[in-house]
């Protein structure tokens, strides 16, 4: 792994930053000079986790914008109150994700867990593309998970009415983090943007611990042998700051090395439907 290169004047933005591999990706990031802009949904932790950075990081420049991403109203506004402040993004980091063993509904009357891991980062991404064009060369990483392999895309039950696992359900939605990834890596080829997606561990972190069944337990279990959030960290670090990624777009990594996802991950056609079906969803352009 390469030195990162100095990131004094970039802007990053940060989603689900009050913790984990998001707090720590932060740290690191304000120590190569970046200014940070970490969004949370609540506000004492948000501001816990800017207190952190300002311990870490001696002259650290942090900005805040709270927002629930289960709504797509909310995801606007974080959208609208960024491009109010800022005129350029360098760094987009969709790090947010959760993790539920019931079934959720949200204010739009989407599946959570879709809502969250997939719609969110989708929505907002788009909503700042003019703004990440007119940086570049900018970055797009999304955070998904080697648990893909086991997801299962079916557009006859995308909202998992039918039948809900929890786990299965996260999986399904770490498989549409890499393939929108593919895809937006296609459309924005010949820009000054590129898109990775990232499988940062399995981490020791709050993930999971909101859950009460099978999958809490799991994770309560193979605490002592999982990575650090610090560990998880590092591959969207280098994502962010390396060199070496410099034009690289459409893979997935994997301890900062790029790794061959999933069959169904790397499929063209399923992409295409995922991100049709997607801009259908958020209402934007296809």
């Amino acid at each position: 792994m390469s030195a990162e290169t100095r990131l004094d004047g970039k802007v990053c933005l940060i989603t689900g930053a009050t913790g984990g591999i998001g707090l720590e990706t932060a740290k690191a990031l304000g120590r190569l000079g970046a200014t940070l802009v970490l969004v949370g949904r609540d506000a004492a932790r948000t501001q816990a986790a800017v207190d952190t950075v300002n311990q870490s990081v001696a002259g650290a420049r942090i900005d805040t914008i709270l927002a629930d991403l289960s709504s797509l109203q909310a995801v606007r506004a974080l959208a609208d109150t960024f491009r109010s402040r800022y005129s350029r993004l360098d760094v987009l980091l969709n790090n947010a994700g959760l993790i539920i063993d019931r079934r959720e509904v949200t204010v739009d009357g989407l599946e959570a867990t879709l809502a969250t891991n997939h719609l969110a980062p989708f929505l907002l991404t788009h909503l700042l593309m003019d703004t990440l064009k007119a940086s570049g060369p900018a970055r797009v990483i999304n955070v998904s998970s080697d648990a893909h392999r086991v997801g299962k895309l079916d557009f006859t039950d995308l909202q998992s009415e039918r039948r809900y696992d929890g786990f299965r359900v996260y999986a399904t939605s770490k498989l549409a983090n890499i393939l929108f990834t593919h895809a937006l890596a296609k459309r924005l080829e010949g820009t000054p943007v590129t898109t990775n997606a990232v499988h940062p561990g399995v981490v020791r972190s709050g993930f999971g611990h909101n859950t009460k069944g099978f999958f809490r337990w799991i994770v309560k279990l193979g605490a002592p042998f999982m990575l650090s959030a610090e560990g998880g960290a590092r591959t969207s670090i280098y994502l962010a700051a390396s060199p070496e990624v410099d034009g690289v777009s459409g893979k997935y990594f994997i301890r900062c090395r790029k790794r061959k996802p999933s069959a169904a991950a790397r499929d063209d056609a399923l992409a295409e439907q995922l991100w049709c079906e997607s801009a259908r969803l958020t209402g934007v352009p296809s």
